[in-house]
Order: structure tokens, then sequence, then C-alpha cells
């Protein structure tokens, strides 16, 4: 549901994720709006509010569709919006780094924290059973002393552990001065790790291409970013006319860089 705010001092209403202070802002989100065509509610939320709902609704969307693909990626998966990395096997080593850190002053004036994150939200995927590796036939044996290290197989280990299979930020809007912290979390995924690397990707409902371009351009560190409506976005710039953001969103989608949230459940089960 989207929900309509009213800028003070303005003679208009425009929805919360545009920039009332920008006038292409506030034109391609009411024309986005209006091709959703869904209801919207006037009043004003805090930033926090509309965060937390966003993450939210995307975090159920995932789930629901992810539990769909089984048969193209079948396992025993879990999604939470408040784990931190270090509750994974390829970050488990950091929650050692961190409660040594807090005992060590020294330590922690020369490495930190700001590897230690909790991402908007994540996926993760148990470990297995012997029994489920040799479902098709034997292909494990306990009394052999081989693949005693690979985090996939439970038996290697005394608990359960569970793998980081996806790593995603949400955004609701973005502004210059917020914009980094994704692409800081995405650094720290791929530089702590021990193991593979997650899927690491943001989700964003911005009006504005060329405010996209700042998360999605480049590679390395975000996989892709995708958008809770590109085709009405990419319809309502059309119909607004503004073409240095239509032409900049033909750049991030041509070069891969920016995607539907429809095509995330597919990318997950890779």
């Amino acid at each position: 549901m989207i929900r309509i705010g009213h800028h003070t001092g303005k003679a208009w209403d425009y929805p919360n994720f545009a920039d009332g202070s920008n006038g292409s802002s506030v034109q391609i989100a009411n024309a986005l709006v209006k091709l959703l065509d869904g209801p919207a509610i006037k009043g004003q939320l805090p930033p926090q509010v509309l965060g937390d709902g966003f993450e939210r609704c995307t975090a159920e969307f995932i789930e629901k569709a992810f539990s769909l693909l089984q048969h193209l990626r079948p396992g025993r998966w879990c999604y939470s919006t408040s784990a931190a990395i270090a509750d994974f096997d390829q970050y488990e080593h950091l929650a050692n780094l961190a409660d040594r850190i807090t005992r060590d002053k020294e330590l922690a004036s020369a490495l930190g924290s700001d590897y230690i994150i909790t991402p908007d939200i994540v996926i993760g995927r148990w470990a297995v059973s012997d029994d489920e590796i040799n479902h098709n036939g034997p292909v494990l044996d306990s009394t052999q002393t081989i693949a005693r290290h690979a985090p996939l197989r439970q038996a290697n280990y005394p608990t359960p552990r569970k793998l980081l299979h996806a790593s995603i930020s949400c955004k609701w809007s973005i502004r210059s001065d917020r914009v980094q912290n994704s692409r800081t979390e995405a650094l720290n995924l791929i530089r702590n790790r021990k193991g593979s690397l997650p899927h690491v990707v943001a989700v964003t409902a911005e009006p504005l291409p060329t405010r996209i371009a700042s998360l999605a351009l480049g590679t390395g560190d975000m996989d892709c970013v995708y958008h809770f409506a590109l085709t009405e976005l990419q319809a309502a710039i059309e119909q607004v006319g503004n073409i240095d953001q239509q032409d900049m969103l033909a750049t991030l989608v041509e070069g891969r860089r920016l995607r539907d949230i429809a095509d995330l459940p597919l990318d997950l089960a890779v």
C-alpha cells in the first residue's frame, strides 16, 4: 500500500518515496502511483516506519515467491529481517572477533566494528543430513574420513548451522547521504567471508533513475538492484517526458544493473 504524504508549504501532495524538493521526483512518483492503481492513504509516516514496512513487505514477497521455486532450488530455507551475518557459517568467525574486541580496547581502536552488520533481509539455508545427501544413492559413508569440511554437510558440525544464501538491502528512497551504507555492507560481505559469497542485492522504490544509479552503477560489490515496480517506472518516466531520466533508466536496465522485483526470486534460484 502506498501512503501519500503532504510536504509542508507546498500546494500539492506527493508519494512519500518522492523528494518534495525535486520537481522531477514528484512528477515521476505521481505518475507511477497512478499506474499502480492501488489504494493511497493521505498522511505522513516517520521514515523508520516506512523503512520497516518496506522491509517487511519485501521479505514476505521473497519468501512466498522463492518457496514456489523449490523445484529449481531445493533446500530448507530461513528468512529474517533481524539476523546478523555472524549467525551464518561464512561469517561466524566475526562473532569470536567481536567478543575479543569488546574485551580489548587496543584491538577495538585498531579494527573498529564496521564489519559486523545486520542486513535488512537475509536468506539462509540449513545444512543437510547424510540421509538427504544420499537420497539418490550412496554418496557419503559416516565411517569414512571424506568430505569432512563442507559446511553443507550437517554431520561435520556438532550443532546445526546455516549458510548465508542472500543479503538484501532495502531502500524505500535513495538520498546521497545514506546510499553508501549499502555499498559498505556489500564490501564487508565480500571481504570478511570464509567460504562462498552470498547473493548481495538491493531493493528500492526510488523514482529517479539518476539516484538509483548511485547504488546500481559499477560492478564488484552489488549483484544487482531491483525496483519494486520497474515496468510502471518505465511507463511513468515516458509519460512525464523526462529524457534525461529516461536515458539513465535505459542505461541501468540494458546494462543489467537494474531489474524488477519479480526477477529477484528467479535470480536467487541460481
